[in-house]
């Protein structure tokens, strides 16, 4: 009796990919210690979607998925998106 098996990614670009995750966590605890919050809040903004991104691609097998599946959770993505810039410009037009 067969099982079937599913994407199988090979260990060697799983390290590669952890180890990706792990240099920008550490470029993370860096630029939050090191320099001010005007500039450490983006870089945040910034390389945390791409960590996302690694996990979702790789670790969640969303790499095999079919063209349907990512375009919903991109245009998900973009209605965050859209969502959290309305709620940022409320923010700063509020308390300015």
């Amino acid at each position: 009796m067969e099982h079937p098996t599913g994407h199988v990614i090979p260990y060697p670009t799983l390290l590669r990919v952890w180890g990706a995750l792990v240099v920008l966590t550490a470029i993370l605890v860096f630029v939050s210690r090191a320099f001010h919050e005007a500039l450490s809040v983006p870089a945040m903004l910034t390389i945390t979607p791409l960590k996302a991104g690694l996990v979702f691609y790789f670790f969640m097998h969303l790499k095999y998925e079919g063209l349907l599946l990512k375009t919903m959770l991109l245009v998900a993505l973009g209605t965050l998106l859209i969502f959290l810039g309305l709620l940022f410009s409320d923010v700063l037009v509020r308390f300015a």
